[in-house]
């Protein structure tokens, strides 16, 4: 039986894409992401109420997403999100 040498190689390649501040942006984004066949990954974290306060008008909402995918897809996701007033790019570091 033969085994299987995996040394060196590197599986996982997803990068944080965006941030998102809304439900509604949040959801836009999946059915966006599920239609045009880009896998992701969603983080979800509570906001802190002094986070909120100082926030600027567009991003007081409770919650915020950190929408990670491959970064084989990052160049046709960001075509796909400009627009969508509630999502707020990430710069992804080149290697």
């Amino acid at each position: 039986m033969t085994s299987l040498v995996f040394d060196d190689q590197v599986f996982n390649r997803e990068v944080p894409f965006c941030r998102v501040y809304s439900l509604e942006g949040k959801e836009k984004l999946e059915k966006l992401f599920l239609k045009n066949r880009i896998s992701y990954y969603i983080e979800w974290q509570d906001r802190s109420f002094v986070s909120r306060i100082f926030a600027g008008d567009k991003q007081k909402e409770k919650n915020m997403f950190t929408i990670r995918i491959n970064e084989a897809d990052v160049e046709k996701a960001t075509e796909l999100v400009r627009g969508i007033e509630s999502v707020k790019l990430k710069k992804c570091k080149e290697n």
